[in-house]
């Protein structure tokens, strides 16, 4: 049986020992630990244990980006999308290195330029001039909600998935990751991808923890629970989220296939829809 050394003893002998890599939050664009100080092992790695503190932190964060986000041009904000693909893709062999299979990281990155694509087309379908009897023009135009808090999936495809369509409209998100490991490289991949700070959110941790704080917060416009199995915790999410009108998109009753086509319903599902009266000259 092979002697256990000691990193010093270890270090004696000109071995090496790997540095061992911690995962952390991802909030306002930065690597944070949690600010409890809590870490959780998942397959032997540290991952940083999310408390409401990080919650608050994290909407905060997308509070202050969305505005900036939501005005950027639609063209804009799909290259971002695209330049998230782009390095996934370099990223692939670290991804899969985590778990993720071949096809479905591949599935992940087309969906990033699915989404990309739509940046500048959702308006035009989901929004239009509309006949009224008058002399006015009466125009309809999407809007983004506003902050999206998320419970995601456990797969990296799933992930992607309610993460792009929430962002490529205007909107920001702070996501609860199911999957700590593959989420927070992503969230690398985030900060490396043109991506403003507190865009994107991720905390680690248990959902049944901090989606309560998020389903609560008067600053968080939406709810996302396409992730959470838990029916019953979903329904006291929706019924905490109903106290300041936030609209929610429950999970589904089967598990999702997120292989097939999206449509437009991820993206639609978190607009608002404006609509302006203005008369016409003569």
């Amino acid at each position: 049986m092979p002697e256990s050394l000691s990193p010093a003893k270890a270090a004696a002998r000109g071995g090496r020992l790997a540095v061992r890599k911690t995962y952390k939050l991802y909030i306002g664009g930065a690597f944070p630990r949690s600010e409890s100080g809590r870490t959780y092992l998942v397959d032997g790695d540290n991952v940083a244990l999310a408390s409401r503190k990080d919650a608050r932190d994290a909407v905060v964060a997308a509070r202050k980006a969305q505005p900036k986000w939501a005005g950027a041009t639609a063209y804009n904000r799909g290259q971002v999308l695209y330049r998230i693909a782009e390095m996934v893709e370099a990223r692939r062999a670290e991804f899969i290195a985590l778990g993720v299979p071949a096809a479905e990281l591949d599935a992940a990155v087309d969906r990033w330029v699915w989404y990309a694509g739509w940046s500048d087309k959702i308006a035009q379908v989901h929004g239009g001039a509309n006949p009224v009897a008058g002399p006015f023009f009466n125009i309809s135009a999407p809007e983004p909600t506003g902050v999206v808090g998320v419970v995601a999936p456990d797969s990296f495809l799933g992930l992607v998935s309610v993460i792009a369509p929430a962002i490529v409209t205007g909107n920001t998100v702070v996501v609860l990751a199911a999957a700590p490991q593959v989420a927070v490289t992503l969230a690398e991949v985030l900060a490396t991808s043109d991506v403003p700070g507190g865009v994107v959110n991720i905390l680690t941790g248990h959902a049944a923890e901090t989606a309560p704080w998020l389903a609560s917060h008067d600053d968080v416009n939406a709810l996302d629970l396409t992730g959470l199995a838990d029916q019953d915790l979903a329904t006291e999410l929706e019924r905490a989220a109903a106290g300041s009108l936030k609209r929610v998109v429950r999970p589904p009753a089967d598990t999702p296939d997120f292989t097939a086509d999206p449509g437009l319903g991820p993206m639609t599902a978190l607009l608002e829809t404006k609509t302006v009266w203005h008369p016409k000259g003569f």
